[in-house]
């Protein structure tokens, strides 16, 4: 799903909102995802899963292109672990 999906389908089922409330309410609530993140929370969703990051350290990779060796600096990256219901629903036959 792309975002222009996920703001028709919230229009959808909150008809008494109109497009550009529900577009406020969709870059709000990423927004706070991204935000927490930013300073080393942790978010977690019921039933859905938890967004948190993790340190990465920094090594030598590969340019892929010329085969040159390169630093890689140390960095945090987003993380996310589904819940049970998220697992569940998703391995349902």
């Amino acid at each position: 799903m792309i975002r222009s999906e996920l703001l028709a389908a919230l229009a959808k089922d909150n008809p008494d909102l109109r497009a550009e409330e529900v577009e406020q309410v969709a870059d709000i609530f990423f927004d706070e995802i991204s935000q927490r993140l930013a300073e080393g929370g942790r978010v977690e969703l019921r039933g859905f899963g938890a967004f948190s990051t993790r340190e990465r350290d920094a090594r030598k990779g590969r340019n892929p292109r010329t085969g040159e060796q390169v630093e890689v600096a140390a960095k945090r990256v987003p993380y996310f672990r589904p819940g049970k219901e998220m697992r569940r629903v998703l391995n349902e036959e």
